[in-house]
């Protein structure tokens, strides 16, 4: 992997010059408002809760049913949505500084071409509340005085997510939050954050960026929903409480099947989360209500999603992300917006680096003649069957924690065991890194190399194991495997449009 400092400072320097002629006057411009959760899946109901917002948003617009995270962890999905590109391009490989999460380098080269930035010399008025990277705010990193360029309002968590007792950067100052409901709790006062910036600046076309902590852990309900969903369980079918059999070392090495009280901490998370997701409903209806009480509803594209998905028990793992699983994959995509026509639901491919690209494609900026490995999903909004066709696979890769140290085993009680329940199950280590093709076609596949000591490779049939079940790398034809390694090259090569070829 290349490091940041590759990137010499002329062809920086020539990039932000070309981003800079991209951009022109704002007439007619459309509003835009991007509502980001954090751990949100899709595979396993995640969006259940979520009443008001499949009514006000998806039921109002589109559903896409195959959205993906190019990365399943935070801190490089987040920076993938912000810059539009892989992981293998902004190098931001996992939530650690030393994974150029918020790092001095990322600010340096990536931030100044993130999608707000276009947006700001266009003209939008842009607003932030709620997390941002999971190490920004860190001494390291800038201190809560860095507002990346772009913001015109910066209302930013410093470092990971929290409901109480945390710190925000507001436009470059510490701002020290405690316990308090009424003023503190995070995904309310992002809430409240984000309908004043309504009230001062519907006027002028804005985009804006909501990041609540839900459903992250701590897990921490408002007080009214403390109480909610007290008989739901983690879900039991699928890959739940099964056995890592023919899967790489850190699903091989997990304990099945579960103790009881395992189960018990498994159901009492999941609970915990759809909790925590009910005060992002009701941010949603807030939202929603006062663009229509402005008037500006119809004039506003809503974009609803989650930075990656998650697992709670699946191939007997706690409760986390960072696997190349459909279930940490899989994200939620709900858009509603002018011209768009409602309860569509769209079964392409789309991806968090499609994000950045769609927002200034709306905003009429050339999306084509910037870094952006992504590409624009307002052909797939507004028109329900494209001339042209579309992705058919995309890559997901990541980095493990410990990659520095080469260190192929679990950090006892470090970065890479997320949670225990009272069993300690290792999430990630260095050998977790690896790189995947995944196809959307007649025949859905999997393929995944690993960066260990096994070479490990897993291949799924998704129309036949939609579960990911059983791995038939050694059932699958020579060629078929030459093929998928001949594409994962190809796409872990790849930068801007070549990334958005189809496969051949």
């Amino acid at each position: 992997m290349a490091a940041f400092g590759s990137q010499s400072s002329a062809t920086m320097l020539l990039l932000v010059i070309a981003a800079c002629h991209l951009i022109h006057p704002v007439q007619g411009a459309k509003n835009m408002v991007l509502i980001l959760t954090d751990d949100q899946d899709i595979a396993i109901g995640g969006m259940t809760p979520m009443r008001k917002t499949k009514a006000l948003i998806g039921q109002e617009g589109i559903t896409f049913s195959n959205a993906f995270t190019t990365s399943p962890l935070c801190c490089p999905s987040r920076s993938s949505i912000l810059s539009g590109r892989y992981p293998h391009n902004h190098l931001v490989m996992n939530n650690s500084l030393d994974g150029n999460c918020s790092s001095p380098a990322w600010q340096k080269y990536q931030e100044p071409l993130a999608f707000p930035v276009y947006l700001r010399k266009s003209g939008y008025r842009t607003f932030y509340a709620g997390k941002y990277l999971n190490q920004y705010g860190e001494k390291k990193a800038g201190g809560t005085s860095h507002i990346p360029p772009g913001w015109s309002i910066w209302n930013t968590l410093v470092t990971n997510s929290k409901y109480y007792n945390y710190t925000l950067s507001v436009n470059g100052q510490a701002e020290d939050h405690r316990s308090s409901y009424e003023e503190d709790y995070l995904t309310d006062l992002i809430a409240n954050r984000s309908l004043e910036f309504l009230e001062k600046s519907y006027k002028t076309p804005f985009f804006m960026m909501l990041a609540p902590p839900a459903p992250h852990s701590p897990w921490t309900a408002a007080p009214c929903y403390e109480e909610a969903f007290n008989t739901t369980q983690a879900p039991r079918d699928g890959s739940f409480n099964v056995s890592g059999k023919g899967k790489h070392w850190l699903i091989r090495q997990a304990t099945s099947p579960l103790s009881t009280t395992s189960l018990r901490f498994l159901d009492n998370a999941y609970r915990k989360r759809w909790q925590t997701l009910l005060s992002v409903d009701d941010l949603v209806e807030k939202m929603v209500k006062k663009l229509s009480d402005k008037k500006i509803l119809d004039s506003t594209y809503i974009f609803y999603t989650s930075d990656n998905g998650y697992h709670t028990g699946q191939f007997s793992l706690p409760v986390d992300k960072r696997q190349m699983y459909d279930f940490d994959i899989r994200v939620p995509l709900l858009v509603r917006g002018p011209g768009i026509k409602p309860n569509q639901t769209n079964k392409e491919p789309v991806l968090n680096i499609d994000l950045g690209p769609t927002f200034l494609d709306i905003a009429g900026i050339n999306v084509s003649q910037t870094s952006m490995d992504g590409q624009s999903l307002l052909p797939l909004l507004l028109t329900p069957a494209l001339s042209n066709p579309w992705r058919s696979d995309f890559l997901v890769e990541y980095t493990g924690e410990g990659h520095l140290d080469k260190d192929p085993y679990c950090p006892k009680l470090g970065p890479g065991v997320s949670e225990c329940f009272p069993d300690c199950v290792c999430e990630d280590a260095f050998n977790n890194t690896y790189a995947c093709v995944r196809t959307l076609g007649a025949t859905d596949l999997q393929y995944c190399e690993f960066a260990d000591s096994e070479s490990f490779v897993e291949v799924y049939n998704m129309t036949s194991d939609p579960y990911q079940l059983v791995n038939i790398v050694k059932q699958v034809s020579p060629d078929l495997l030459e093929k998928m390694n001949q594409r994962l090259i190809k796409l872990q090569t790849c930068a801007a449009a070549s990334c958005r070829l189809p496969s051949r």
